[in-house]
């Protein structure tokens, strides 16, 4: 069978004219030899196909989860740099250490999935601005393909959700101190039976900071729910497509098989 393969595809065998199988010009084994070979060409494209198709799309998944990337991690350490905190306000140990290590570990994780991006999708592009079918085997993206899915991770559920958080946390750091500061500024001159009533009403979460934080907090909490459903729905729905694609691909590789086999029953034949 290998040296059927190493027959040209517009080459006859000799003796043979090129004319249909119709006419009674062809022989019956050229006719069965050239449908053999354009059979597994046409498969060999496929399968091309197939891996061209898997480094557009973890090329796609290395832009996208850099740009996430780059620009979320931009604002979180924007947003702790430009916060003001208010000196004269007590704020609660827990919130701040909270703000803290959301923005650290949200800074982390999209600098570490704009690491991968970085140093894979370098060599995606070279061999992708390739036009040769062949060089799809340089590519690194089969190999690293659990670090490109990392990245891809990391930069979109995890990152986001904890640039979510970070919303939070900061419109509590930004707004709790307001009416609080006030009052205080507001009563120095005071006696200090109204001045100790006054402390009293500024340190109840009946203020208008307060409110705005928990606000912030009761409309961003759905958000975030919505968010996680949706992510586990895509995700699903994602993985069902490619089960049903492969589903596709091996009833493909099947009826593949029963025709090889059939022209093989056929050149045996002959």
């Amino acid at each position: 069978m290998s040296s059927e393969l190493n027959v040209p595809m517009g080459s006859p065998a000799p003796g043979v004219s090129e004319r249909a199988p119709d006419s009674g010009g062809m022989d019956y084994r050229d006719w069965v030899r050239r449908s053999y070979l354009e059979l597994v060409s046409s498969n060999h494209h496929s399968v091309q196909a197939l891996s061209w198709r898997k480094l557009y799309l973890s090329r796609a998944k290395l832009k996208a989860s850099s740009r996430t990337s780059a620009l979320l991690s931009g604002f979180a350490m924007v947003a702790m740099v430009e916060v003001q905190l208010e000196m004269q306000y007590s704020y609660p140990r827990v919130l701040l250490i909270a703000f803290s290590v959301c923005t650290t570990v949200l800074v982390a994780v999209h600098l570490f999935a704009l690491l991968i991006s970085t140093c894979i999708l370098p060599n995606v592009e070279a061999v992708s601005n390739i036009h040769n079918l062949n060089s799809v085997s340089e590519s690194p993206h089969e190999r690293m393909h659990h670090y490109i899915e990392l990245a891809w991770g990391f930069s979109t559920a995890l990152g986001i959700l904890l640039f979510l958080a970070e919303v939070v946390l900061l419109c509590w750091i930004k707004f709790l101190p307001v009416d609080a500061g006030g009052a205080k500024k507001a009563t120095t001159c005071i006696p200090p039976t109204a001045t100790t009533v006054t402390k009293t009403t500024a340190a109840s979460p009946q203020n208008s900071g307060w409110q705005a934080a928990l606000a912030s907090t009761i409309i961003m909490v759905p958000v975030g729910v919505i968010f996680v459903v949706f992510t586990i729905h895509f995700y699903r729905s994602l993985v069902r497509h490619k089960t049903e694609r492969h589903h596709q691909e091996i009833e493909e590789l099947h009826k593949i098989k029963v025709q090889l086999d059939g022209h093989e029953r056929g050149l045996q034949t002959v």
